[in-house]
């Protein structure tokens, strides 16, 4: 089921000097599978596979693993981050505030607003971390025939 081949995981790790221990496989993995995932929920995953895997591993992995542009994260509301494979295209969040799905749209949408920050403010926006919050389509629906 996973999108990625652990041997690219490997290589990547190699260029910069580290190696794909058990636990960074299973991160990798874990992520792969769950796509915008905590940290906690990774950690359900993990320990499908190796029961002694703690929380702070987790966390270290990630932090490494991001450091090393393997997965990117994102603030989807309160609590804590996701996390998705960074290899994938970078997207938008879009995150309704009624039901909580997570849509994931182009960054190409949002070119008119990055080209005016960037000129008017000079401002780089880095759209990795960008969530965008409202009401999806069904739920919107839902709220005009008087349903919500």
């Amino acid at each position: 089921m996973a999108n990625t081949d652990t041997t690219d995981w490997k290589a990547d790790l190699r260029e910069r000097g580290y190696r794909l221990t058990p636990q960074r496989q299973l991160v990798l993995e874990a992520v792969d599978v769950l796509d915008h995932a905590t940290p906690d929920e990774i950690l359900v995953q993990v320990r499908r596979t190796a029961s002694g895997v703690n929380i702070s591993t987790v966390y270290r992995t990630l932090e490494l693993l991001e450091e090393l542009g393997l997965v990117s994260h994102a603030h989807l509301g309160h609590g804590a981050p996701t996390y998705h494979l960074a290899g994938r295209h970078t997207h938008l969040h879009l995150v309704c505030r009624d039901c909580d799905q997570v849509t994931e749209t182009d960054t190409a949408i949002a070119a008119p607003l990055i080209d005016s920050l960037r000129t008017e403010h000079g401002f780089d926006t880095d759209l990795k971390h960008f969530a965008i919050f409202g009401r999806c389509a069904d739920c919107t629906a839902k709220a005009a025939d008087g349903r919500s």
